[in-house]
């Protein structure tokens, strides 16, 4: 059976996090619907879902299943292929069904593909005292730079190939592999990801949650990318631009992309 068309319908929502693991957020508490959903995403990228560690999120839920309804999800998830190993943070409830469950509790998994805006913003350094300088000829000392006009950090650059089972991550800032990603290799920035050579692995930007994140690369042969978490894997890509220079960004929650003019 093919998945739901619209994303809406589904009573799972799937999100790929920093380091790979999979966030399943429960929308709707059908566990008959959502092991079967579990299982056609193993049955259409067994290599990247089959054993995935996967992350249970009640927190779309108006309150945590009770242990029977949680432990027959959690038994279901395994059938289906997928390996769940904690549950996402949440109320008190939500731990005390964790530690019935024999499962641990990840509270920062969550802000790592959520949107940035929803953070709480950190408080500004009290400024450290400067040295009164003196003031040039005619009266008035010159205004001191502000930390708006200092430079953002650079990126990360990769001058060699990433090769299968490595990581590479450019935390802050973008990142740039000038030779190829391979098949089983995974490159992560919390900034946008531009790969000079073919793209064979998986690429996930926008780690921490910015939807303005973009992936580019010259030969699209992606296994999975991601942005803010929303993914697609080779098989939901168009035949057209397997092997282009491709673009993927994300409008409006929907992940796109296009070949490069």
């Amino acid at each position: 059976m093919a998945l739901a068309a619209n994303d809406y319908e589904q009573a799972g929502e799937l999100k790929i996090g920093q380091v790979g693991i999979a966030n399943l957020r429960v929308r709707s508490l059908d566990v008959d619907q959502l092991v079967r959903e579990m299982r056609e995403r193993v049955e259409r990228a067994p290599k990247l879902f089959g054993r995935a560690a996967v992350i249970v999120d009640f927190g779309g839920l108006a309150q945590v299943p009770d242990l029977a309804t949680a432990r027959a999800l959690i038994d279901g998830l395994r059938g289906a292929g997928v390996l769940p190993v904690a549950l996402a943070y949440g109320t008190r409830d939500n731990d005390a069904l964790a530690e019935a469950l024999g499962l641990p509790v990840l509270a920062k998994f969550r802000a790592q593909y959520e949107r940035v805006e929803r953070a709480e913003p950190a408080p500004a350094p009290a400024p450290a005292p400067a040295a009164r300088e003196p003031a040039p000829a005619g009266g008035r000392a010159s205004a001191r730079a502000t930390a708006a006009d200092k430079p953002q950090a650079p990126g990360r650059m990769q001058k060699g190939a990433v090769r299968s089972g490595q990581q590479l991550y450019a935390e802050g800032c973008d990142l740039t592999v000038l030779s190829t990603v391979g098949a089983g290799a995974e490159v992560i920035a919390d900034g946008s990801i531009h790969v000079y050579g073919a793209l064979r692995g998986r690429a996930l930007a926008g780690a921490q949650g910015n939807p303005d994140a973009r992936i580019f690369c010259r030969e699209f042969h992606a296994e999975l990318v991601a942005i803010a978490g929303h993914y697609k894997v080779l098989d939901d890509i168009p035949e057209n631009l397997r092997g282009k220079a491709v673009q993927v960004w994300l409008d409006n929650g929907q992940l796109k992309l296009a070949a490069l003019e």
